[in-house]
């Protein structure tokens, strides 16, 4: 029987990708010189704030499509690995030498320990995930409030401008997930939470004026004031605190949706900014919280692969660990383990350097990271060295496969790009996911490439 459901399952993964193959060369045959098509959706990507940097955020003709059972698979690992994350934080706050294994700065390591006033560790997080056929492996955590939450239901917007798109959907079963909606219900979750009594609580979006994911806000912001809930977008610097409550001029905020990143925070403001005065006194509902640094960290997954914390993690949390996230150490001079055997470290990375990548603890955007098999050897020594006086982690190399997407600039063709799947998750429980598609090995928005939706088929 098993070889009869493989033999099921590969004649369904055939047709599945029979279709996609002939929606791509349809796409390209209608619209390949259709100039006025390609103008029409860079338009309407321009009104619905689609942009990174002023170019289109979302370059393709059609959605990413996955089947039911495979997104199930992915999001059942990636929220089991959520949860994995939240018994590492608690066992951090509990065990100081597990803390600093972390390199939490000074500031960060007192914020952590904090209690945001609300259930879950993350309020919205991300997993950032490579995919090869029906393997899957996850390559970090984001738990710094991701990107991207908004931009599937505006893509969508975009893709219903294409007829054949529309006209391929109608004839198919599918899915869309919400993941503009799910924020939401997380946000208003974690407030109540928190103690909040309103039934339609101020939300200020909050990160540095001019960055370059800000037209994401604006279309959040549209969002949450359609369903009644006032939404302002701030800068850290134009807020104050009365002792009581955090305000943006007279916006009384209730609900703040932290997109700045944590370590730029810091970086810039004092301890006694009003921000960081209104948590450490338990007057700001911050979603996410700054405990979330704790499994936002590289070195996290470090941790997870380690059998020195197997004691930490359940025994299911253990087996989605062991087939879904790729070894990953803090690069330092140690002996450790690798695949069960006892190595040192940097002999390994030295002789092997072709399977593996060194990327900052904290940091986003590829910045930072370091590709073994695409440096020199003398390259890649001087990465080690550097890694070896600051905070860095390294990994094994995760495959990643491409798929053909219809891509236009001036006309339409069809590119080999690169995907990756990244599943939001909402108070631990997924919902959709970013599709960045790119042609360079770091499949990454800041770094030149692009998004699209996501379609589940039946």
């Amino acid at each position: 029987m098993p070889f009869l459901f493989d033999l099921m399952d590969k004649y369904m993964q055939s047709e599945f990708e029979e279709k996609i193959v002939e929606l791509n060369q349809a796409l390209l045959d209608t619209y390949q010189n259709d100039t006025e098509l390609i103008d029409k959706l860079n338009r309407v990507q321009k009104d619905l704030w689609l942009v990174f940097d002023e170019r289109p955020l979302s370059p393709f003709l059609r959605p990413h499509f996955l089947s039911r059972e495979f997104y199930n698979e992915i999001a059942h690992a990636a929220e089991t690995i959520a949860e994995a994350e939240e018994r590492l934080t608690f066992a951090a706050l509990e065990d100081n030498e597990l803390l600093k294994r972390l390199d939490l700065t000074e500031m960060e390591e007192k914020l952590v320990r904090y209690d945001p006033g609300y259930d879950k560790i993350c309020n919205s997080s991300r997993l950032d995930t490579f995919i090869e056929g029906r393997e899957f492996k996850f390559l970090e955590y984001n738990g710094e409030t991701p990107s991207g939450v908004g931009d599937q239901v505006q893509i969508e917007k975009v893709l219903e401008k294409i007829p054949l798109v529309k006209d391929f959907l109608k004839e198919h079963n599918h899915w869309r997930p919400k993941p503009h909606q799910k924020l939401l219900q997380s946000l208003f979750i974690s407030y109540r939470e928190f103690g909040g009594k309103k039934s339609k609580p101020n939300i200020a979006i909050v990160d540095w004026e001019g960055v370059a994911t800000e037209a994401e806000f604006h279309s959040l912001k549209e969002y949450f004031e359609s369903n009644g809930f006032p939404t302002l977008i701030a800068d850290p610097f134009d807020l104050e605190y009365d002792g009581e409550k955090l305000h943006a001029l007279d916006f009384e905020i209730d609900v703040f949706y932290k997109r700045v990143l944590i370590h730029e925070l810091l970086e810039k403001v004092e301890e006694d900014h009003p921000i960081i005065q209104a948590y450490i006194d338990g007057n700001l509902c911050m979603a996410n919280s700054f405990r979330v640094k704790i499994p936002h960290k590289k070195m996290s997954f470090a941790i997870l692969t380690d059998e020195k914390y197997v004691n930490i993690f359940t025994d299911e949390q253990l087996e989605i660990i062991s087939k879904h996230i790729p070894w990953t150490r803090k690069v330092e001079d140690a002996k450790t383990t690798f695949h069960s055997e006892e190595v040192d470290l940097l002999e390994l990375l030295r002789k092997y350097k072709d399977n593996f990548l060194i990327k900052p603890n904290d940091d986003y955007g590829g910045k930072g990271i370091v590709l073994g098999w695409q440096v020199s050897q003398n390259d890649w020594e001087k990465a080690i060295d550097e890694a070896l006086e600051d905070s860095f982690v390294v990994q094994e190399k995760a495959s990643i496969e491409k798929h053909e997407f219809p891509f236009y600039d001036k006309n339409v063709s069809i590119e080999k790009l690169l995907v990756d799947f990244d599943p939001f998750l909402f108070q631990n429980k997924t919902e959709g996911g970013m599709v960045r598609l790119s042609s360079s090995a770091l499949v990454n928005v800041t770094q030149g490439g692009g998004q699209t939706a996501l379609i589940v088929l039946e």
